[in-house]
């Protein structure tokens, strides 16, 4: 069956996709929920509009998503955290802690779930983190762990 999605479908397509599936995966389980209408003249016209947002809303938020990966890219930030002796921490340094860091240089909120430490930071120092702004836009920073 030829659908139009109105939503991002994983494994299917994106909003405003022409796709075609099995007539049952679309009655029972895409148009219901809203996630996709049966393709007509009319609902064509109405996916190629909403492509053409689509690609300009990614452009709007790739540019956006640059000025802050130039705003990240190379900073420190500090982020204090109880440690005992031989500098190993009460428990962690989590994405989340992180992201609240970055949030301050960014001038925007930093998602904890676009931050990738590459390994657990359980002891002071200095880790590299990255975080993933937009697909293939990826600002890479510092991150120094003192104690309290």
């Amino acid at each position: 069956m030829k659908i139009v999605l109105r939503a991002d479908v994983e494994h299917v397509g994106k909003k405003g996709d022409l796709c075609v599936v099995a007539d049952g995966y679309a009655r029972n389980y895409l148009v219901p929920r809203g996630l996709a209408i049966q393709a007509t003249k009319g609902v064509i016209g109405q996916a190629e509009a909403m492509r053409r947002n689509r690609g300009a809303r990614d452009t709007r938020e790739r540019e956006a998503a640059e000025l802050v990966a130039a705003r990240l890219n190379g900073a420190r930030v500090t982020v204090t955290a109880r440690a005992g002796e031989g500098g190993k921490l009460f428990g962690s340094v989590t994405a989340s802690d992180v992201a609240t860091a970055l949030s301050v240089i960014a001038l925007t909120e930093i998602d904890r779930r676009t931050v990738t430490i590459a390994e657990a930071i359980k002891e002071l120092g200095e880790f590299e983190v990255s975080v993933r702004l937009h697909e293939g836009v990826i600002a890479k920073s510092t991150v120094e762990v003192v104690s309290e």
